[in-house]
C-alpha cells in the first residue's frame, strides 16, 4: 500500500534526479505540494548526500551542513524549477530565503511561495509575502485551495486574507470560476464573496441552495435568495421560493417557508406545519401568525386523523398551549409508531410528561418511540422502578430497549 508519505518521498527523489516538476508530482493537488514540503525537509535531514551529489551533476553548488555556520546557495547557472523547489523547502531558512529570489516569473513555483508565506522563519515569511502580493491575481486564484489550507496554520492568515481581497476586488469571473470547485473550502469562500458582491441572480441562488452539498453554501444562498425576492411576483415565486421549499435540507426549506411571508402567501405555509424538521415547523407557525392565522386550531384539526402526517402530533406541544396535553396523551397508544413518538415529543415540548404514562412505552417495539420516551423520562429517572429497568436488560430484549434501560439507570448512578 502506497501512503501519502511514500508519494511525497518519491516526488522528492524525482526532483533530485532532475525530473520536471509536473512529472514529479501532481501540481494540481494542494496536498501534493504540502507533502512535497514535508518530504524535502525530512529527506534533507535523513539523506543530505542526495542533494550534494545532485548539485555537482547540475553544475551548481547547493551546500547544506547542519554543523556549518553559514549554509549557502550558489548557482553557477540559472536554476531550473526542480532545483528551486528543493531549495524552497530546504530545512535551512537561509536557503529557502535565497531560493525565493529566483521565483519571480516562475508561476510553476507559486504554490511553494504560498506555503512559505506561513514559514516559521520570519525573513523567509516576509519575503514570500512580498512576492505573493506582487503576483497577478489570476495566478493567485488558481491556488485558492492550497491557500485556504495554509490559512489554517498559525501564520497562514496573510495568504488567505490576500486571496479574499483579490476575489472581492477582482473581476467577477474569477469568483464565479471557483463556485464549482471540488474543494469545499474554496467553494464556500467563492459563494460568500459572490453573495457579498451580489454577483448571482435570485433564481440561481435558490437552485444552488436546494442542490449544493455544502451546508454553508446552502445557507448563504438561501438567505441571499430570500433577501433578493420581490413581493407578489409569480415568476419569482416559481423560480426562487419553489426550489427552496422543495429542498431536502431543513435550513433551506425554512428559508423558503419564511419567504412565503415576503411573497404575501402566508396561507401556503400551512402544509409545513407538519414538516419533519422542527425548524421548518417553527417558521411555518411564524408565517401563519404573521398572516393572522393561529396554528393551534389547525394542529388540533390535523390530530383528528394524523396517521398520514405524524408530525402533526408534535405541533400542539410546540404551540405551548397547555390544554393540548390531553389530546397528545390520547395519541400515545396510536397504532402508527411515528405518531406515538411525536406525541411524546409534543408532551416534552409542553413540559407535560407524566411518568406513569410514558414508562409504558419503554418496551415499545419502535426504536423512535423508545428513544423519545427515554429522553422524556431522564429528568424523572429516580421515580422509575429499578426492577422495571433491569427487566429491560434481559438478553432477549431488543437492543434499543436495553440501551434505554442503561441510560436511565446511569441517570440515577447505577451502572448496569
Amino acid at each position: 500500500m502506497v501512503t501519502g508519505e511514500d508519494e511525497s518521498f518519491e516526488a522528492v527523489r524525482r526532483l533530485v534526479a532532475e525530473v520536471a516538476l509536473d512529472e514529479a508530482l501532481d501540481v494540481t493537488d494542494p496536498e501534493s505540494w504540502i507533502g512535497l514540503d514535508f518530504g524535502i525537509r525530512e529527506m534533507a535531514w535523513q539523506r543530505p548526500e542526495l542533494f550534494h551529489s545532485n548539485a555537482s551533476r547540475s553544475g551548481r553548488q547547493l551546500s547544506w551542513d547542519p554543523e556549518a555556520s553559514l549554509p549557502t546557495v550558489i548557482w553557477r547557472q540559472k536554476p531550473g524549477d526542480a532545483e528551486l523547489a528543493l531549495a524552497l523547502c530546504h530545512p535551512d531558512g537561509r536557503i529557502r530565503e535565497a531560493a525565493l529570489e529566483h521565483t519571480k516569473e516562475r508561476p510553476a513555483l507559486l504554490a511553494l511561495v504560498v506555503i512559505r508565506c506561513a514559514d516559521w522563519a520570519g525573513p523567509v515569511r516576509e519575503r514570500a509575502r512580498v512576492l505573493l502580493s506582487e503576483t497577478p491575481s489570476h495566478r493567485m486564484v488558481a491556488h485558492a485551495a492550497l491557500t485556504l489550507r495554509i490559512g489554517r496554520r498559525p501564520r497562514g492568515g496573510f495568504a488567505e486574507a490576500l486571496l479574499t481581497g483579490v476575489l472581492r476586488a477582482g473581476p467577477a469571473a474569477q469568483t464565479e470560476a471557483l463556485l464549482d470547485s471540488g474543494d469545499r473550502a474554496t467553494a464556500r469562500l467563492a459563494y460568500r464573496i459572490a453573495v457579498e458582491r451580489r454577483l448571482l441572480p435570485a433564481a440561481r441562488l435558490a437552485r444552488t441552495a436546494a442542490r449544493h452539498r455544502g451546508v454553508v453554501a446552502q445557507g448563504l444562498c438561501a438567505e441571499a435568495a430570500v433577501a433578493a425576492l420581490g413581493k407578489n411576483k409569480l415568476d419569482e415565486f416559481t423560480e426562487v421560493v419553489a426550489p427552496l421549499l422543495g429542498s431536502r435540507q431543513p435550513r433551506v426549506r425554512s428559508a423558503g417557508v419564511t419567504a412565503l411571508r415576503r411573497a404575501g402567501r402566508h396561507a401556503d405555509a400551512e402544509p409545513y406545519l407538519t414538516d419533519r424538521s422542527a425548524v421548518v415547523r417553527a417558521c411555518a407557525r411564524w408565517v401563519l401568525r404573521q398572516g393572522g392565522t393561529d396554528p393551534a386550531p389547525l394542529y388540533r384539526a390535523l390530530c383528528a386523523d394524523p396517521a398520514a402526517r405524524p408530525a402533526a402530533a408534535v405541533g400542539p406541544g410546540e404551540c405551548r398551549v397547555p390544554e393540548n396535553a390531553d389530546l397528545l396523551r390520547s395519541l400515545l397508544a396510536h397504532p402508527v409508531p411515528g405518531l406515538r413518538a411525536c406525541a411524546v415529543a409534543g408532551l416534552r415540548a409542553l413540559e407535560a410528561v407524566r411518568v406513569d404514562d410514558i414508562r409504558l412505552l419503554l418496551d415499545d417495539p419502535s426504536t423512535a418511540v423508545v428513544r423519545q420516551a427515554t429522553a422524556a423520562l431522564l429528568p424523572w429517572a429516580e421515580r422509575l422502578p429499578q426492577e422495571l429497568l433491569r427487566g429491560l436488560l434481559a438478553e432477549d430484549r431488543p437492543r434499543h430497549q436495553r440501551v434505554a434501560a442503561i441510560r436511565l439507570l446511569r441517570a440515577v448512578g447505577v451502572h448496569a
